[in-house]
């Protein structure tokens, strides 16, 4: 696995070829990054199944659970068919603006 350090948040992108054993891998080191506003790029896969982008729901609900964002980008998944559980975006730009509007709604108290 491959991390990016930024200034909010933090990049995690696999380096193998199976998005679940990825998601598997991520739930077994999620302590190592529970603290941080995590972005899952996940583009390099390209057409994904509901099926394997829904291995990463349960750390997703964890993460949400403990205020903190996470975010998934692939470009390729129909964004009607994910979960409102799931934040979904095709860029890392907009991952990122995603986690700027979380952090100001949790500020607010939302």
């Amino acid at each position: 696995m491959k991390t990016e350090k930024k200034k909010d948040y933090i990049i995690l992108r696999d380096e193998k070829n199976d998005v679940k054993d990825f998601a598997d891998f991520l739930n077994s080191i999620y302590k190592q990054f529970k603290d941080e506003n995590i972005v899952v790029d996940i583009e390099k896969y390209g057409n994904l199944t509901l099926e394997e982008l829904l291995s990463f729901l349960k750390l997703s609900t964890k993460h949400k659970k403990a205020k903190k964002s996470f975010v998934i980008v692939n470009d390729t998944i129909n964004i009607d068919t994910v979960p409102e559980e799931l934040n979904v975006v095709p860029t890392l730009q907009e991952a990122e603006d995603i986690i700027k509007l979380e952090e100001i709604e949790r500020d607010l108290g939302f």
